[in-house]
């Protein structure tokens, strides 16, 4: 028999608070993390806004020499697990450092860093480039240093999935632990990808909203006048463990975790299948994985990036799979609020949907404004909206044609 996971820490870095509490905070307040663009000159860009991590001080929280040491991304795994830790009250000692283990995803890994090398050589010489440099800009070095950091000698790695990474990540972690490989894992994804290359790539793919004059009302997943993503970063962890540990340590669990699907759509490397066939696919293994019914399901965390094909093709798949139950469902986008954090948004939103569990509400979509004829299901328009949730269903779809989906439920 496999194994029960249950969740008991959540940490977070995001575009509306620097942790768990303050993001939580601020998406029932319907608060938007989009702003202009400080972290460069965007003045020539065709997107000059982005969700960015506000106030955050790597040198207050790891010191300068540590700080120096890593990439923005892991800078914020860092910060996420240590409050995920620190909530689930797990102390990482002798007894147990060989069974925990950490798996956090990451799309791009340290870009920034890559980039600012690349300069650094072409201005000054080879000789000149960063001995930190490659440590710093491998995807696996959130998870190596963490391990370092809090001593864990358990199963150790990255994935890398596009937009599904922490997704993925969360659900193969979880895995783990129904195998028997480890007694904790810590999991999630992150991500720092605001950069004057990464912009213009995704300005050329037509992906990003230009909604330049009023970029807090620039992310409308859903709604008929949606016309590209906000981008994001940050990243979210959450501490999973056997039901067994969690129990004979006296934790406090938020939830369970009962079902993970995973798929790909096989169509386009950018853009997913029209009808959602691969999405559903991923949505009906979850549900299969968990034993639960599409009567089960309460509330859908959605992908919902807000832009014209994404938002229509998971509607498609969400019908596909639940049928006449769509329309009695709660579907919402935090992504309006949020932005799109690449491979760490399936992460954040699993910490966002076990919130919704553990608070019995579920945050909004927000600037949902106009109904579009193909997006016809309740998208909790605007208003959080107090409910009766036992299972809560996370999407999560990446370049690539990378579909992943997660469920999470209230712990009996």
């Amino acid at each position: 028999m496999r194994k029960r996971v249950v969740v008991t820490g959540l940490g977070c870095v995001s575009p509306v608070g620097n942790n768990v509490k303050d993001t939580w905070s601020a998406l029932l307040a319907g608060k938007s993390g989009a702003a202009p663009i400080t972290a460069f000159d965007a003045s020539g860009h065709k997107t000059k806004f982005a969700a960015e991590v506000k106030g955050f001080d790597p040198v207050a929280l790891f010191g300068t020499r540590e700080a120096r040491k890593m990439d923005r991304f892991t800078q914020f795994a860092t910060a996420a697990a240590l409050e995920a830790l620190e909530q689930s009250g797990l102390k990482i000692d002798d007894s147990i450092r060989d069974r925990v283990g950490i798996l956090i995803g990451s799309g791009i890994g340290g870009v920034i860093t890559t980039i600012e090398q690349y300069e650094v050589m072409k201005e000054r010489g080879p000789e000149r480039v960063s001995p930190f440099l490659i440590p710093m800009m491998i995807s696996d070095s959130a998870a190596g240093n963490l391990a370092i950091r809090v001593g864990a000698r358990g199963p150790n790695m990255s994935l890398a999935t596009a937009c599904a990474s922490g997704t993925n990540g969360v659900g193969e972690a979880a895995e783990m632990i129904r195998r028997g490989a480890a007694d904790v894992m810590i999991a999630g994804a992150s991500e720092a990808a605001i950069h004057p290359l990464t912009m213009a790539g995704m300005n050329v793919m037509t992906a990003l909203s230009t909604r330049n004059d009023d970029p807090e009302r620039a992310s409308r997943p859903f709604d008929k006048d949606r016309e590209g993503f906000l981008m994001g970063e940050g990243s979210a962890i959450l501490i999973l463990e056997s039901l067994e540990h969690a129990q004979a340590r006296g934790a406090t669990i938020l939830c369970e975790f009962s079902g993970y699907g995973t798929s790909d759509d096989a169509h386009h490397i950018s853009a997913p299948a029209e009808n959602g066939a691969g999405a559903a696919i991923s949505m009906s293994l979850a549900l299969q994985n968990a034993g639960l019914g599409v009567a089960d399901i309460q509330y859908i965390n959605a992908h919902g990036t807000s832009t014209q094909l994404n938002d229509k093709s998971e509607t498609a798949a969400i019908k596909t799979v639940f049928g006449e139950q769509a329309y009695k469902l709660a579907v919402s986008s935090t992504k309006s609020m949020t932005g799109h954090l690449l491979g760490a948004s399936g992460a954040l939103e699993a910490m966002i949907s076990t919130l919704a569990i553990c608070d019995q509400i579920i945050p909004p979509t927000i600037n949902y404004e106009t109904p579009d004829p193909v997006c016809d299901l309740d998208y909790v328009p605007n208003q959080p909206r107090k409910a009766n949730i036992t299972n809560v269903m996370s999407n999560s779809f990446g370049f690539g044609g990378h579909n992943a989906t997660l469920i999470v439920s209230r712990y009996q």
